[in-house]
């Protein structure tokens, strides 16, 4: 009889704890919703009125079919295909995976609300209700370049990524940068330039996306300041991890871009999880090997002279932006003249490992 009292007043009490805990934790958790709620409101109250539209998530709803056509998953949250009343195709992001503070959602809305550039995914509408958040963009009906570079199994993407393609898409995301960078009021850093991150159009016209990471900063400032590293690993920057490297600053996603255009010449990520030791074979260590002895970066696609030199060139201009010490890298507005121009006129970088 004592054993089971024990036992049935231990039990008691434990649900009872339970329940105390989490009446505490959900009061706590609405407490911060709402203050987090309150700070994304300030936001959008002194943001201004050019702001892109505002909807209910009744009317997300809508536009997002009841999110029945998933097309995507991000690092903040889940993508559908939508419609607007107007009858536009459109993205939905609903931002699921958020920090607690909604700093991604006021980034994307802060950074690209009012930017229009070719190489720009468009922001066109937000919904902020509660803790409900979503984004809404223009739709980008060929996906992602990781798609292409990496599907080395569909004859489809080999055609695509044709040299002369390439240099296109190249050149089309340098253009985005050196906007992001040189042609707002305040200087942009993307700080997450990936192939995941680049939207193919209708015509394959490549569209920087997800800027829950980026940072604005006065463009008379060259450095830039930050708590901790931020990006993906394989893209980050050096002096992200250490300021041995030196200052952070727009070098940075040049350092990102350059990353991301060995992948797309080598078809290879620079992180391969076939490689069983990473540290053995160096990525850019590879490909500078090869562009520095002569020869050709060719692997699964046959292509002629023209096209070998275009691979070149785009590798060249590539180990140009991936030099660890950030002075050494070009702006991205000499990287669209690197890309524009002549591979007879590029010089050799030196090792960008060193």
């Amino acid at each position: 009889v004592k054993i089971i009292a024990v036992t049935s007043s231990m039990a008691i009490f434990l649900v009872i704890l339970l329940v105390v805990a989490t009446v505490f934790y959900r009061s706590l958790k609405s407490k911060y919703d709402e203050e987090v709620h309150l700070k994304v409101e300030m936001f959008l109250k002194t943001y201004g009125t050019l702001k892109p539209t505002r909807y209910t998530f009744s009317d997300i709803k809508q536009i997002a079919r009841r999110f029945k056509d998933k097309v995507g998953q991000g690092g903040f949250g889940s993508v559908y295909r939508g419609e607007l009343p107007n009858g536009v195709p459109v993205a939905v992001k609903m931002l699921e995976d958020l920090n607690g503070e909604g700093d991604e959602f006021i980034s994307e809305i802060a950074t690209i609300g009012r930017i229009h550039h070719a190489n720009v995914v468009r922001l066109l509408g937000f919904c902020s209700e509660g803790t409900r958040r979503a984004l809404i963009y223009e739709f980008m009906p060929n996906g992602s370049l990781e798609n292409y570079i990496f599907a080395c199994d569909s004859s489809s993407s080999h055609e695509f990524l044709v040299p002369d393609k390439m240099l296109d898409i190249a050149l089309g995301i340098a253009r985005g940068i050196e906007y992001l960078h040189q042609g707002c009021s305040q200087r942009i850093l993307h700080f997450d330039i990936k192939p995941h991150n680049i939207l193919l159009d209708y015509s394959f016209n490549p569209k920087i996306s997800d800027f829950g990471l980026a940072k604005m900063y006065a463009r008379d400032k060259s450095i830039v300041t930050l708590t901790a590293a931020r990006g993906t690993i394989g893209y980050i920057a050096p002096e992200l991890y250490s300021r041995n490297f030196g200052a952070i600053s727009c070098k940075s996603d040049i350092y990102s871009f350059g990353m991301l255009v060995l992948e797309m010449v080598s078809g290879r990520r620079n992180l391969d999880p076939m490689i069983e030791n990473q540290n053995e074979v160096y990525f850019p260590e590879w490909i500078y090997e090869i562009i520095f002895n002569g020869r050709d970066l060719v692997l699964t696609r046959e292509m002629g002279q023209e096209g070998k030199e275009m691979v070149r060139q785009l590798a060249i201009v590539a180990l140009w932006c991936i030099q660890w010490n950030p002075n050494n890298r070009p702006t991205m507005s000499k990287v669209v003249n690197m890309l524009e121009g002549r591979l007879q006129d590029l010089q050799m970088p030196p090792k960008p490992f060193v």
